[in-house]
């Protein structure tokens, strides 16, 4: 007889076959397990050991399976207490570009085709707004510039707004994941049109930069309506009669040759750099270097205050900059290096720099995700130091890759203390992108140290994020056998297609939850049928995941989240 209140919980992609091969059991004792091949002949036998603790009342046990002796490739299942798992193969590293070209076709659909409007669109003075954690608006807009092509991009989640401060960070990893050994034929011109946007939200001329088309949600006069009031295909809003939705209002981060934000002027550097590092056309990468060059000189790095992201800030409220300003600058350096310019050794000596006021004032906080990109930074600064041979610098390869394991070292006290080893907080926003970043971080550490002591930890980190879970989901919708099914996307909600390699946010605090989820905005297509919960008894450490359209809070996907994903599978792949 099956034991009901058992549950095998594995990576349902699976693993290379000299990678640590962990799955986990969910019962009340420690039961003896067998993997079987696709044919159902028994492959490997084991008892479930040791016991990683308690996940919540119901499930007081969890128990690791070690699969690692098992090396032969093929398509495996585990059985134990009458249940079996979802299947997950054992396979070359290189299998891992299967679920990134997944991730890939989500950025493709990502592509604003629709919105012709923003080709000669107007600027706006930042709106006020109706109170710190609202992106209610107060009053009316003001228009203070333009017309200006915004046209193009991404859009930023579920929604259609754009953000340059999201869409430099993701174009950065896309060109990084290219650098760095992607195969996929689609990556090149994927990451060319996000820098195609990034070329047009950056006036070389006036030296302003453009950080957002379109507003969150209308004003509390109720005058006008913004993105996140009305569930619609994008298509349909050149013809709204909604004023801020047919014609989508622009905002920049400064006045025209004004300092900008850190943050913003060293990711959008670094997208730049990263570009001219791979282009094969010389003049075309040297005319990239000096876009980079140029936004990162506009860097405001006095008196910052509050860093601008996007309006309102609490939507992205980013407060480390300094990550930004050394990844930027060893972007350009390494740029630099290999087109012959000058100037390589002056970005490297800023980079350096912003790598030392890193360590002294932001590191220990958090690891490798939009708000903290130095594990990267940190990585292609050693490889510059090393390409240059350069003498004194502020900081040293050491720091560099201490700091690096000390970004692992959080995630790994967490697992530490976690029944399923995971690393990143999952009682917190941004649970699924901090694993894949964990995961990353793993390979990125080990590629300037040597060190391969971290790879079993990124390994279990990937696998957490791909359904070795108390949830037992993969967070990658269409990836996997148990992938979330109803994510908080207007296209795939309405057309019933769907989104194919989109990354969501996966569980999140349990506390986000306790008002309900609320009602079906209209044209909102009711997803899962019946509104049933069927995770609500694997609620557990104040954390909660619902499969459900309206769950904006654990199933709506983000490019950043697809892109850091699509890293860490980028460099694992070539383990």
């Amino acid at each position: 007889m099956a034991d009901t209140t058992a549950y095998i919980r594995v990576d349902q992609v699976g693993f290379a076959p000299g990678e640590a091969k962990t799955a986990y059991l969910m019962a009340d004792r420690p039961l003896p397990f067998t993997v079987v091949d696709n044919r159902g002949r028994t492959m490997f036998r084991g008892t479930a050991g040791p016991d990683l603790g308690k996940w919540n009342d119901t499930y007081r046990h969890v128990y690791r399976l070690d699969l690692s002796r098992m090396r032969h490739p093929g398509t495996y299942r585990i059985k134990a207490g009458g249940q079996t798992s979802p299947p997950f193969t054992i396979a070359p590293p290189i299998a891992l570009t299967e679920p990134a070209a997944k991730i890939m076709t989500f950025f493709g659909g990502q592509r604003d085709r629709w919105h012709k409007t923003d080709r000669a669109a107007f600027v706006y003075d930042w709106p006020t707004f109706t109170g710190p954690d609202t992106d209610q608006i107060k009053g009316d807009l003001t228009k203070i510039g333009g017309p200006v092509d915004v046209s193009g991009g991404w859009f930023d989640a579920g929604d259609y707004l754009k953000f340059t401060h999201i869409l430099a960070y993701v174009d950065t990893l896309l060109w990084a994941a290219k650098r760095d050994g992607a195969i996929d034929p689609r990556l090149r011109g994927e990451a060319g049109h996000g820098l195609d946007f990034l070329d047009k939200m950056w006036d070389e001329t006036s030296k302003t930069l453009y950080i957002q088309v379109g507003i969150g949600a209308g004003n509390a006069e109720g005058t006008f309506a913004g993105d996140h009031d009305v569930w619609r295909m994008p298509e349909e809003d050149d013809a709204s009669a909604e004023k801020y939705i047919r014609d989508r209002p622009v905002f920049r981060a400064a006045a025209p040759g004004q300092p900008i934000s850190p943050n913003l002027a060293g990711r959008t550097a670094a997208a730049f750099a990263l570009a001219a590092q791979v282009e094969p056309d010389r003049a075309r990468a040297r005319a990239l270097l000096e876009k980079g060059a140029s936004v990162y000189a506009m860097a405001k790095t006095e008196n910052v205050g509050t860093l601008v992201t996007s309006l309102p800030h609490a939507f992205y409220p980013e407060s480390v900059w300094r990550d930004d300003m050394e990844l930027g600058g060893a972007e350009l350096a390494l740029a630099a290096l290999r087109l012959g310019d000058r100037r390589a050794g002056e970005w490297l000596r800023a980079s350096a720099h912003w790598a030392a006021e890193y360590l002294k004032h932001d590191a220990g906080g958090d690891t490798f995700n939009l708000y903290d990109v130095s594990a990267l930074g940190h990585a292609d600064l050693v490889k510059a130091i090393r390409k240059t041979g350069a003498g004194r610098l502020p900081v040293t390869e050491r720091q560099l890759v201490a700091d690096l394991k000390a970004q692992l070292d959080i995630g790994a006290a967490r697992a530490g203390k976690d029944p399923f080893e995971a690393g990143a907080a999952y009682d917190q926003f941004d649970s699924v992108p901090h694993a894949f970043g964990l995961a990353a971080t793993s390979r990125l550490y080990r590629s300037v140290s040597g060190d391969r002591s971290y790879d079993d930890f990124g390994t279990r980190q990937r696998g957490w994020a791909l359904g070795a879970n108390a949830w037992g989901v993969s967070f990658v919708s269409g990836v996997g056998a148990n992938a979330i099914t109803c994510p908080h996307y207007q296209m795939s909600n309405i057309t019933g297609r769907p989104p194919t390699g989109a990354v969501v946010n996966g569980p999140n605090g349990a506390s986000l939850f306790e008002g309900g989820l609320g009602g079906h905005m209209d044209r909102m297509n009711p997803c899962p049928a019946g509104g049933v919960d069927r995770y609500a008894q694997f609620t557990g450490r104040g954390s909660r995941f619902v499969d459900d359209v309206r769950s904006w809070q654990a199933s709506e996907p983000a490019d950043d989240f697809a892109a850091v994903a699509l890293y860490a599978l980028t460099l694992m792949s070539r383990d």
